[in-house]
């Protein structure tokens, strides 16, 4: 089990960090230096270039951190069920993994669509001149919106699986429970719910060994 836990929060973390930060560095140096080309008409293919080359192992870490973290919230649920505010953060969570897919998808809409646009004269890659075509610079303008979404929502998602880090420490684990065992439904008093959520945290400490 602890192999198996090591293995999917190593998949989620690192493919995770590749996301975030292969967004960022795109951002600011493929972009960037593309920008400083002089032959205004080669800014673009030159861009278009590196993304092209990134996309595949941007794919490859996405995939791996799917995986992990559907792995991860599978062997968490009981945890969700039993412990207060846990399935708050996966929903959180779970909005701004959809939020960051559909935001990483389109871009590279956007970018395809400026690969097909030819070498037009641009000031930069997301940044349109006098001679730059009107869809071409249509299609700057949105992705100079998107290119600083994308590390702003994988971000996110880093401070967000911070957090829920922090809930898997025992002190938050029986805390937590003890809060859920308080305000659960049914006709078992305050006390023997509160007696239930202390054994269920008790038993949760001891099988995962923190």
């Amino acid at each position: 089990m602890s192999d198996s836990h090591t293995t999917l929060r190593s998949m989620h973390d690192l493919g995770l960090a590749a996301w975030f930060g292969g967004s960022l560095m795109g951002a600011f140096g493929v972009n960037g230096a593309a920008a400083r080309i002089d032959d205004s008409t080669k800014r673009l293919p030159v861009a278009a270039t590196g993304w092209a080359r990134w996309t595949p192992v941007n794919a490859a870490a996405i995939g791996a951190h799917l995986a992990g973290a559907v792995g991860e919230l599978v062997t968490e649920s009981p945890r969700m069920a039993a412990q207060r505010g846990v399935g708050r953060a996966s929903t959180v969570k779970t909005a701004l993994t959809v939020g960051a897919l559909a935001v990483t998808g389109y871009s590279r809409l956007l970018g395809k669509r400026l690969e097909r646009g030819g070498m037009p004269s641009v000031e930069g890659v997301t940044e349109p001149n006098q001679q730059t075509p009107v869809e071409v610079a249509s299609a700057q303008r949105q992705l100079k919106m998107l290119q600083w979404a994308i590390p702003a929502l994988t971000g996110a998602l880093i401070v967000v699986t911070a957090y829920m880090g922090e809930q898997q420490k025992p002190g938050q684990v029986l805390r937590g429970m003890l809060a859920r065992g308080m305000h659960a439904p049914g006709t078992v008093g305050k006390g023997a719910a509160r007696i239930a959520a202390m054994k269920a945290a008790r038993r949760h400490m001891a099988m995962s060994g923190r």
